[in-house]
């Protein structure tokens, strides 16, 4: 059947974690467009729901933190739901099976989608180029197509058989090349006036304990540098209450502001940002923000992260320009201290600091503008084309 005669197709998706949630959300944008009556259904979140889509697990489910204990107790419950839902898709094949980021929950479970004849498009080309490059036979069995997000990424694939197709990145769609820092700073009832940090410690339950404890701590010894520091932490409703417990346990909970989700809200309002690894390191740049990007997690899961690492960055704005344009610390060099006198940097009115921040926003800039494309719309044609096959 061709996707002209394909009128309401069922799709299944997998997003796992927020940044994948939000991902998804946007490609479903460009879906529905295609596809007014489409039909969406597998494991997301709030961003996917406001399209629709039908959660039968929540994302947060598939959130894990590193290699060793802290994954291992979350283990069985992830095999658990990966066999439900594929054995649910292969008695109920849907039209497409596409699978946001996520790749080990995902490439093991495309791949045998595949192999029952189900077609299946990646979204997020792994890592390949910074780490575990591996997973390259992975990604060529698992999928019919990879959508990418960045534009190198199409050659490399095509050097190892694997179609892809970039799509640019959605968030520098969504994201405004000119961020409204005083609307952003109204809507979250911050003074126009005042410095304000973006603490951003990550998404995952473990990250709590392994990164929001330095983040608060480097802040509470900022705020004695800077008495008039506005800091604020954007938090997904998973981890809520856990922060707002960890911030009066480190006696911080007076001026630490804890919003519920906000985060382009809180990068927009934002002076400087310190900032876990991840995708949110890709948002700070495109809304031009200085940050120090930091990661914290068991030694053991450390450890095993550094022997498979390809580049000496971890931090995508980094990697992407190909250079330390921002501080990172990692690990041991994560201290409390380390972390504040990083961000204070950020933080000094000379001449020189401001010097920095503008040729940090002009690098941002290009970066963003690389980036720009109209996603949704790519994505949705590129599985078009898939279904049509």
């Amino acid at each position: 059947m061709s996707s002209l005669e394909i009128q309401q197709p069922r799709v299944a998706m997998v997003a796992g974690e927020t940044s994948g949630d939000l991902l998804a959300g946007l490609l479903l944008d460009g879906l529905q467009h295609q596809w007014p009556e489409l039909r969406s259904s597998g494991i997301g979140g709030l961003h996917m729901a406001q399209r629709g889509f039908d959660a039968l697990w929540p994302s947060e489910r598939l959130a894990v933190h590193g290699y060793s204990l802290e994954v291992l107790m979350r283990l069985w419950d992830i095999v658990s739901i990966r066999k439900q839902l594929r054995n649910k898709l292969l008695q109920t094949p849907p039209d497409v099976f596409v699978g946001v980021d996520a790749p080990d929950f995902n490439l093991g479970l495309e791949r045998d989608l595949r192999a029952a004849g189900i077609k299946t498009v990646h979204f997020v080309c792994p890592s390949i180029w910074a780490w575990r490059p591996e997973r390259v036979n992975k990604i060529r069995a698992a999928a019919d197509h990879v959508l990418c997000l960045f534009p190198f990424e199409p050659d490399l694939l095509a050097q190892h058989d694997i179609a892809a197709t970039y799509v640019g990145h959605p968030l520098a769609q969504v994201i405004p090349m000119e961020p409204d820092r005083a609307a952003a700073r109204a809507r979250l009832g911050l003074s126009q006036e005042r410095p304000v940090l973006a603490l951003l410690p990550g998404s995952r339950r473990a990250e709590v304990q392994y990164i929001a404890k330095p983040f608060m701590q480097a802040a509470a010894l900022l705020k004695q540098e800077f008495p008039d520091l506005q800091v604020v932490l954007p938090a997904v409703p998973a981890l809520h209450d856990k922060l707002m417990a960890l911030s009066h346990e480190l006696g911080v909970a007076d001026w630490l502001q804890i919003v519920p989700g906000q985060s382009h809200d809180v990068l927009a309002a934002c002076d400087c940002t310190l900032i876990a690894s991840g995708t949110a390191t890709l948002e700070a740049a495109l809304f031009k923000r200085p940050m120090v990007v930091s990661y914290n997690m068991h030694p053991f899961s450390y450890r095993l992260m550094q022997r498979k690492q390809l580049q000496p960055w971890v931090g995508l704005p980094n990697i992407l320009c190909s250079d330390f344009v921002v501080p990172e610390l990692l690990q041991d060099q994560a201290s409390p201290r380390a972390l504040a006198d990083a961000v204070a940097q950020w933080l000094d009115h000379s001449e020189h600091a401001r010097a920095k921040v503008r040729v940090i926003e002009q690098r941002f800039a290009e970066l963003h503008d690389s980036l720009r494309r109209d996603t949704p719309s790519l994505s949705a044609h590129a599985i078009q084309k898939v279904l049509s096959r």
